[in-house]
C-alpha cells in the first residue's frame, strides 16, 4: 500500500549547549566512504501524547542529545568537521493512511518517502550530517521516525548508538552516556595533499541501470534448514549470516549470469564491525565513527557457486581478518593493516559483478524506546539517487530469531531473482509485517 505523505514542517535543531570542540578530524576511511546517508526507519503503533506534544518532545530531546554528539550538528570542511553547532534538520509529515493497514500491505517502494528530502545546496558530504523525519499516521494509529546520518562520520553501529541515546533522553529526560568519537584512533588521517584526489561521491551521473530494492524474510525454521544445507566438514555449524549471505550471493549471481551473453567475475564484499574485535582499551564498544573493515570472496566467470563451498571460504576469510586484527594490535598497525586488506579488493575493471553485503543483525534496533514502547517494526530504505548499488542488508526480525534481507539488484536481475526457486525454498518475498 502506497503512503502519500504531506510535509507539514521543516526546521533546523541546534544543540542545547555549545560544542566543547572546534573541529573533528576525519580518517582516511571516512573520506573514502560514499557521500550518502545511512538510514533506518522506526515504526511505533502506540503514542501516549498528541502528535504536537510528541513532536515537541522529540525536538527538545534532540537538542539535548546533539550537545553530546556535537560533530553531527557540524559541517564537513575539507579533511575535518567544523563543530559549528549549525544543527540537524527535523522534518514533520503526515499521512491519512493507518499504520496497521500500511504494515499489513507493505509497499517497500514507498519507504523512501519516509526519509528526509534534501533541499537545494544540502548534501551528506557537507551538511546536514544528521536529518530526522517524523511522520504521523492517520487517526493517531502510529508514527514513523526515520534517522539519516552521513556515512562520512557514522556507520550503522554509530547510528544505533545515537538513536538509543536520543530515545533515552526523550523518555527519561536525560542520558548518562559518555560519547566518544573515533576520529583517527584506528584509521589514520589522510595526507593534506590527498584532499583533491577524493572523488565526488554524491552524484548519480554514473548510474546506467535502474536498481530495485526488495525485502525477503527468512523464518527461524527455514534458517535452520538452510544452515543444515550449508554445513560441511570444514564448517559443520554455519552461522545464520554465513548461510543466508551465501544463498543470496549464489542466487544473485545466477540471476546476473542469465542476463549476460558473457559471464563476469563476481566479488562479494562482506562488511565487519571491528568494535566487536578490539579491546575496549583501544576503543569503546559504542564509539562513534566508521569502524568497519571486511573481506572479499571472488569467483571466476565460469565458476559454479555451491553454498557449502561459499560458506567455507566465508569463514576462512573472516577468521583471517580476525587474526590480522589480533596481530596488528600488538604492533599498533591495525589501521594500516585493514586498509591494505581492503585495497586488495579494489579493481578498476567495470566487467565485474560486485555485491556489497552487510549484516545489521544483533544491533539493538528494537530497544529504541522514545517512551511508548519498542518499535512494532524497523524498516530500511535508501535515497533513490544512491540506488546504483548491488547490495544486501540483513536485519533481525522483531522476535530476533528470523532475518529480513533487503536486497538491491539491477531491475533485469531482480526480475529473475524473485522467481529463483532455491531462494524461495527458504525465504518469503515481502510478507505482511502484521497479520
Amino acid at each position: 500500500m502506497e503512503a502519500k505523505l504531506e510535509v507539514t514542517g521543516r526546521e533546523v535543531i541546534k544543540p542545547a549547549s555549545p560544542s566543547p570542540r572546534d573541529r573533528l578530524q576525519l580518517s582516511i576511511l571516512d573520506l573514502y566512504c560514499p557521500g550518502i546517508y545511512v538510514s533506518t526507519i522506526f515504526f511505533y503503533d502506540l503514542i501516549t501524547e498528541s502528535s504536537e506534544v510528541f513532536s515537541e518532545n522529540l525536538k527538545l530531546s534532540l537538542s539535548e542529545t546533539l550537545s553530546r554528539f556535537s560533530p553531527l550538528a557540524g559541517r564537513i570542511e575539507g579533511l575535518s568537521i567544523s563543530c559549528n553547532d549549525e544543527g540537524a534538520v527535523f522534518t514533520e509529515a503526515r499521512t491519512d493512511l493507518l499504520l496497521p493497514d500500511f504494515l499489513r500491505n507493505l509497499n517497500t517502494d514507498s519507504l523512501s518517502g519516509f526519509l528526509p528530502t534534501l533541499a537545494a545546496g544540502e548534501s551528506p558530504a557537507a551538511w546536514p550530517l544528521l536529518s530526522i523525519k517524523v511522520t504521523f499516521f492517520g487517526s493517531g494509529s502510529g508514527v514513523a521516525v526515520s534517522v539519516s546520518v552521513s556515512h562520512k562520520i557514522c556507520d550503522i553501529a554509530s547510528l544505533v548508538t545515537f538513536v538509543k541515546d536520543w530515545a533515552t533522553t526523550t523518555a527519561k529526560g536525560k542520558s548518562n552516556s559518555t560519547i566518544e568519537f573515533a576520529e583517527t584512533t584506528i584509521y589514520p588521517p589522510p595526507p593534506s595533499h590527498m584532499y583533491e584526489q577524493f572523488p565526488s561521491t554524491d552524484s548519480d551521473s554514473n548510474i546506467t541501470s535502474k536498481y530495485v530494492l526488495k525485502r525477503f524474510v527468512f523464518e527461524p525454521s527455514k534458517i535452520a534448514e538452510l544452515k543444515h544445507k550449508a554445513a560441511s566438514e570444514s564448517v559443520p555449524v554455519p552461522t545464520r549470516v554465513e548461510a543466508i549471505m551465501s544463498l543470496i550471493w549464489r542466487c544473485a549471481r545466477n540471476s546476473s549470469r542469465s542476463n549476460l551473453l558473457i559471464p563476469r567475475q563476481a566479488v562479494m564484499w562482506q562488511a565487519m564491525d571491528i568494535r566487536l574485535r578490539i579491546p575496549s582499551s583501544v576503543a569503546p564498544k559504542d564509539v562513534i565513527g566508521n569502524l568497519q573493515s571486511g573481506f572479499s570472496l571472488k569467483k571466476d566467470a565460469e565458476s559454479e557457486f555451491e553454498i557449502p563451498e561459499i560458506v567455507a571460504t566465508f569463514r576462512k576469510n573472516k577468521e583471517r581478518v580476525n587474526e590480522m586484527i589480533k596481530e596488528s594490535l600488538q604492533g599498533n598497525t591495525i589501521g594500516q593493516s585493514l586498509l591494505s586488506l581492503m585495497a586488495e579488493t579494489v579493481s578498476e575493471s567495470t566487467e565485474i559483478d560486485r555485491y556489497i553485503m552487510s549484516s545489521w543483525c544483533r544491533k539493538p534496533f528494537y530497544e529504541v524506546d522514545f517512551g511508548s514502547g519498542s518499535p512494532v517494526w524497523v524498516g530500511y530504505a535508501s535515497h533513490t539517487i544512491y540506488d546504483n548499488l548491488v547490495g544486501v542488508v540483513l536485519i533481525d526480525s522483531k522476535e530476533g530469531d528470523g532475518v529480513e534481507a533487503w536486497i538491491s539488484l539491477p531491475e533485469e536481475d531482480m526480475s529473475v531473482f524473485v522467481d529463483d526457486q532455491e531462494l524461495l525454498a527458504y525465504a518469503v518475498l515481502n510478507p505482511p509485517v502484521v497479520a
